[in-house]
């Protein structure tokens, strides 16, 4: 269980949901961590993670969509640290609007969380772990945009596909740093997130929304956020050291069937 023992991991929209599994399976396997959210509570989150698991926990309310911030933050860590060897650019949005009825604001709010935001990230821990002697990046994509879509998901489906060129092609940049770069693409996992489509799709009765989703997955349930979690400390460990470039995705092949759907 020391997989990530001596290993530091910055963690982005690590409040909730896949973020919050992320950071709590990397310290259940020994790692130091850096968590930032938005939301006020990360400081909650990473007081629960320290208590549980013993491990350093810094927490940072920071907004991956400002680059200083992130770079501030990242500095920090290694002030606190000395290094730093993984990060998961977790942090994200989802908003339904069919494609005619949305905004320039719509696509903005996905591009600039979702796709800049892990731009930002990842200019600011790089090259504190190109001096740490390498590590890895574990990047949150999705099934959506890259392998399948729904209708009131083209914003999304946008920043996520893009996040699949950024993850292939920081890979072979990074390559020579010592440096793995890999997307992980979930299906549907039920998170915050997950929940909060649903209520877009059916303000009355949300959960109708995923039970429903539920019944069409070949494996009937929806994933659960420490299966992410596993992988990806697993993607950022060295068990997985020839692992680079890399999509894989963990979906309980929702997408091999033609009939789940969740959208507009």
């Amino acid at each position: 269980m020391s997989k990530l023992n001596g290993k530091v991991a910055l963690i982005t929209g690590a409040s909730k949901g896949m973020g919050k599994s992320h950071a709590s399976i990397y310290a259940k396997y020994g790692a130091s961590l850096i968590l930032v959210d938005l939301d006020e509570s990360i400081h909650e989150v990473a007081a629960e993670i320290k208590n549980t698991y013993g491990v350093e926990v810094l927490a940072h309310v920071g907004d991956v969509t400002d680059p200083q911030a992130m770079r501030l933050i990242a500095e920090k860590g290694m002030q606190r640290f000395g290094r730093l060897n993984a990060l998961v650019c977790n942090a994200g949005v989802c908003r339904l609007a069919k494609f005619l009825d949305s905004s320039d604001a719509d696509l903005d709010l996905h591009i600039n969380v979702n796709v800049k935001g892990a731009w930002h990230t990842a200019r600011a821990v790089l090259p504190h772990m190109i001096n740490s002697g390498g590590g890895a990046v574990v990047v949150m994509s999705s099934v959506t945009g890259d392998l399948t879509a729904d209708p009131g998901e083209v914003a999304y489906a946008l920043s996520k596909s893009a996040l699949i060129g950024f993850t292939k092609a920081l890979a072979v940049e990074m390559a020579p740093h010592h440096i793995r770069v890999n997307a992980i693409c979930p299906g549907f996992i039920w998170t915050p997130m997950a929940e909060q489509v649903a209520r877009q799709v059916n303000p009355d009765d949300p959960k109708s929304v995923l039970d429903e989703l539920a019944t069409a997955i070949p494996m009937k349930r929806l994933g659960r956020p420490d299966e992410v979690g596993e992988l990806s400390a697993f993607l950022a460990s060295d068990e997985s050291s020839y692992i680079n470039g890399a999509q894989i995705v963990i979906d309980g092949a929702s997408t091999l069937p033609e009939t789940v759907s969740i959208g507009m």
